[in-house]
């Protein structure tokens, strides 16, 4: 039997602040400057919704590990600049907190140091302070269920009365192998197809998510099934 939802967990870009924009940016400029032709698409695929880890690991299998330092070197100083200029926190995102009475907590690939700063700049921050896990405190990152079972132990709930909130298809396969609910947040970059799959609602407006979480917990077990 489903349990009733007891805690919700955000990712944080593109689920909570608007950076993964940014980042896909940032990823095709590094590419054209150190050697590995990107789209906006290849990047999405390759590392949209992974740690900063795993990305480098891929920089260095095509490039080597010199080129792989000083793109991560880069890709901090960019992205750093690019979010103190354009950062926002994903629309609707504000209104919807404001109507989840459930706990929550932050779960992301993301480093504390990259979150204090997007969170903080966004006013998000003191939302979360005290909540907040990130990859670099677990062994393997999304699709890895570590993160987010971490998460859960942390603030002492089962898994099973969790739901996950994620725009990347390595975010809802962590949750799914978590054992959680997904909500896939299809207002990005991630096309819904991609989120789309067992124990995932998938929706569009991130204003519609207090209802679709409401709704979970009084239909318990119901059909997974695509917003609008």
């Amino acid at each position: 039997m489903i349990k009733p939802i007891e805690l919700v967990l955000f990712d944080c870009d593109g689920v909570l602040v608007d950076s993964e924009r940014i980042a896909a940016r940032v990823q095709v400029a590094l590419g054209a400057e150190l050697g590995w032709p990107l789209t906006e698409g290849e990047v999405v695929d390759r590392f949209i919704g992974r740690s900063h880890a795993a990305i480098r690991r891929q920089v260095a299998a095509r490039l080597g590990e010199e080129t792989a330092a000083i793109w991560a070197q880069r890709f901090e100083q960019l992205h750093r600049e690019a979010v103190d200029a354009d950062l926002a926190p994903v629309d609707g995102l504000p209104e919807a907190l404001d109507a989840i009475a459930l706990p929550t907590c932050v779960a992301s690939s993301g480093s504390h140091d990259k979150m204090r700063h997007t969170l903080g700049r966004t006013g998000l921050y003191d939302r979360f302070a005290g909540r907040i896990h990130s990859a670099t405190e677990v062994a393997h990152g999304k699709p890895a269920p570590d993160l987010f079972l971490h998460a859960a132990r942390h603030m002492g709930v089962d898994p099973a009365a969790c739901v996950v909130v994620e725009d990347s298809l390595p975010g809802v396969l962590a949750a799914r192998a978590a054992g959680m609910r997904a909500f896939g947040y299809a207002g990005g970059l991630t096309p819904a197809e991609r989120l789309e799959g067992p124990g995932t609602t998938v929706f569009h407006d991130m204003r519609k998510l207090p209802a679709l979480i409401a709704g979970q917990q009084s239909v318990l077990g119901g059909r997974d099934r695509t917003e609008g």
